[in-house]
This record gives C-alpha cells, sequence and structure tokens, in this order.
C-alpha cells in the first residue's frame, strides 16, 4: 500500500465548478447547489481504499454534526473503474447506503474535477468559506491504517469550526492528507502525478 500525500493546493483558491452524477440519487450535483451554505467540504475518497474505510464512519459523524450548522458536503470518486470496479457507481451506491452518507456521493467519470481541485489521494479534504474560497485542506486527523489513533476528525473540525466563528484558519497547522493515489486511467494522470 503506497500512500500519497495531498498537493496542499494554495489557500484562497475559488472552488472549482462541476457538474456530476450523485450515484445514490441520480441527481446531477453542480456548485451551485452549495450558495448559501457557510462553509464547504469537498472530499476526493473511494471504496476500497484503506485511508477511507478507516474514517469512513468519522466522515457520516461529521457531516451529521456540521450539515445542521449549514455547512455543505459532497464526497466525490474519481477512480479509473474499468481497472478498479471496487470503486464503480453501483458500488459508490452501496457504499453510500451502507455507512449513511447524509452527502451527495458523486462519480467524477473523467477525472476532471479530480484534475480542476489538483486532488491526489483518497482521502484528500478540501474546506471552502462561505464565498467558496479555499481556508484548508489536508487530513482529517491524524488516524491511519496500522496506528492507534482515534477517528476523530479533529483537524477537520477545527478548522470549521473557524470558519463558522469566522475566524481565520492557520495556514501552519494543516497538515496534508495522506492516502491511496487516485487510480488514474492510463494517459490521463495530472503533471502533478507522482510529483
Amino acid at each position: 500500500m503506497s500512500a500519497v500525500n495531498s498537493t496542499m493546493l494554495e489557500l484562497g483558491t475559488k472552488a472549482p465548478k462541476f457538474s456530476l452524477t450523485d450515484t445514490v440519487t441520480g441527481k446531477e450535483v453542480t456548485l451551485k447547489d452549495f450558495r448559501g451554505n457557510n462553509a464547504l467540504v469537498v472530499m476526493f475518497i473511494s471504496n476500497h481504499c484503506p485511508y477511507v474505510k478507516k474514517i469512513k464512519k468519522g466522515l457520516t459523524e461529521y457531516a451529521k454534526d456540521y450539515l445542521p450548522k449549514g455547512v455543505g458536503m459532497v464526497a466525490i470518486c474519481s477512480n479509473d473503474v474499468e481497472n478498479y470496479p471496487d470503486d464503480s457507481p453501483e458500488k459508490m451506491r452501496e457504499d453510500a447506503e451502507k455507512f449513511g452518507y447524509p452527502f451527495p456521493y458523486l462519480y467524477d467519470e473523467d477525472q476532471e474535477v479530480a484534475k480542476a481541485y489538483r486532488a491526489a489521494c483518497t482521502p484528500d479534504i478540501f474546506l471552502f468559506d462561505e464565498r467558496h474560497e479555499l481556508v484548508y485542506r489536508g487530513q482529517f486527523d491524524d488516524s491511519r491504517p496500522g496506528n492507534d489513533e482515534p477517528v476523530t476528525g479533529k483537524d477537520l473540525r477545527e478548522a470549521t469550526d473557524k470558519v463558522l466563528n469566522n475566524e481565520s484558519v492557520p495556514d501552519e497547522n494543516q497538515k496534508p492528507s495522506i492516502g491511496c493515489n487516485i487510480k488514474w486511467k492510463k494517459g490521463n494522470e495530472p503533471d502533478y502525478f507522482g510529483v
């Protein structure tokens, strides 16, 4: 299991637009659907990655705590499903239902949304403020497969609380996420892959 770090997209970056299908409802979900939220979490996850598997329940708990506070949340899978069929839209729907995701789980078939966000790994987490400007990117918490750290969502929770309290999120406290690399289709790897 080789681990890859997130690219740490520049803070202040405007959330790239997307229009993708929710694998549970079949509806199109766009960035515009999250206008009026106090904050927005965009995360790139997958079904089979051990790093994501460890925090799936924690993501659901985070969502249940923060969706009522006006935080929008969306998960996206951009993996090559031809070579990784466990990440197919059908399996994504099953996973979302199994873990009770209260947020849309979108399929990025052409991988263009992952590239727009410079997503590199699963999980790769981005927190935007109400203006959809990036204020936090990095890890959910310190838990990893094989370590005994509890899944708390501490890092993302602290950043979200600051946004909701109109406080700045310090850059120096932001640790890169680490996980399985996004499974790029052959020949579709972005310029930052493997850097």
